[in-house]
């Protein structure tokens, strides 16, 4: 009966369930205040040169920075919303990565065949998941560190099946 049930939209408590993020340690107070700085601070270095020349061209070197450093910033927020979502149940581990353009990927298997991997390439740690004859990555934004303890808490819940045990 519950193989039937799309592991997507099933509404029963998983076993293990988390979501992935990428860290953005600048929030919007901190990205507000950066932009203010580096606009007072370029117009305090170029102000004298204006005033004293005339030159209103100058302002392109103050400007052309400030707009591709918000560009930037913004590109970067636009990334930070990547997520990747895991659920593992007892007779599925799903996992649905959602990218910032809103394209949705979506991976499933019976966590009975599923082989829980670290790599040392392409960095360090890299992890993934094989299974239902293909192989995903999970976390490749995560810090080595990250994806060792993610690998422990994974392995954790299949051992909590009593499958991989």
């Amino acid at each position: 009966m519950t193989q039937d049930i799309d592991p997507f939209e099933r509404t029963d408590e998983p076993v293990y369930h988390v979501t992935l993020w990428p860290n953005r340690s600048l929030n919007a107070v901190g990205f507000r205040n950066t932009m203010i700085l580096v606009i007072v601070g370029s117009s305090i270095g170029i102000a004298p040169i204006l005033i004293a020349t005339g030159n209103l061209w100058m302002l392109l070197f103050v400007i052309a920075p400030i707009g591709a450093l918000y560009v930037l910033f913004m590109r970067n927020y636009r990334d930070g919303r990547l997520t990747e979502e895991l659920r593992i149940y007892p007779n599925v581990i799903a996992l649905e990565r959602r990218e910032p353009s809103g394209k949705t990927h979506r991976w499933h298997a019976n966590p009975y065949w599923v082989k829980v991997k670290l790599h040392d390439e392409p960095v360090e740690h890299y992890l993934t998941l094989e299974g239902n004859q293909r192989t995903v990555e999970l976390g490749a934004f995560l810090s080595p560190k990250e994806r060792l303890a993610l690998k422990g808490a994974i392995d954790d819940a299949l051992r909590s099946l009593d499958i991989n045990a």
